[in-house]
């Protein structure tokens, strides 16, 4: 074989991968929502994403920088899916009763039940990765911020009595929403979580006397 010949069989050799980096990242997303930033090794992530480490770093820089997309692309799916929940002409116990159980939906698709990669997500990274676990916390927050603000609407609507202390019913409905989410984890049913949910939102403390037709929540997507 001449130099000409081998010099083209290494360039062959030597170029990087192709792959599609979305679907790519959604593995990434589904594997780290499996095992968690601490159980998932490169391997796991590498068949995952049917690349190989150097194509895996050339890509995303990093572990830690691909968590982060991950994370992100997360929060994008079920960011949204809670928006649209929480949003149109419903009253708030149907508004949260939806938005929860989509959530359900969420935590027990596939054949492994994962619960939430946000909520349970900081119990899986070491207290030594501080910027991941404050950018969940970040997510956290965010959660509460849409339950909240859609409690607010109803106290506007009258559907809620002003004296309601809607930051403590929206913790304890994020309260409800991570139990969802570890027992979701731990193998749960879905008919079991969705009687919970219905507990719940029984217990609202609801007017009836809502003062005009219930708004939508939906709001800007939060960054």
């Amino acid at each position: 074989m001449n130099s000409s010949v081998d010099e083209g069989a290494s360039k062959r050799r030597g170029r990087p991968r192709t792959f599609d980096r979305q679907a790519a990242l959604t593995s990434a997303m589904e594997m780290f929502w499996l095992k968690g930033f601490d159980g998932c090794a490169i391997s796991d992530l590498t068949v995952a994403m049917n690349i190989n480490s150097p194509s895996l770093y050339a890509a995303f820089g990093s572990k830690e920088d691909l968590f982060r997309e991950a994370i992100d692309l997360y929060g994008t799916l079920e960011g949204e899916a809670t928006r649209c929940a929480l949003a149109g002409p419903r009253g708030i116990r149907e508004a949260l009763s939806a938005m929860l159980k989509r959530s359900v939906e969420m935590f027990t698709r596939g054949p492994q039940p994962r619960g939430c990669m946000v909520m349970l997500g900081a119990l899986n990274v070491s207290a030594d990765q501080k910027e991941l676990r404050a950018l969940l916390h970040k997510r956290q927050k965010q959660i509460v911020d849409l339950i909240c603000k859609r409690m607010k609407l109803a106290v506007d609507d009258g559907e809620i009595a002003p004296s309601v202390d809607v930051d403590a019913l929206s913790m304890m409905c994020a309260v409800l929403f991570t139990g969802l989410a570890v027992h979701a984890h731990d193998g749960a049913g879905r008919a079991k979580l969705n009687s919970a949910i219905n507990a719940f939102v029984a217990t609202l403390p609801v007017t009836g006397k809502s003062k005009t037709v219930p708004r939508v929540a939906a709001g800007k997507k939060a960054s």
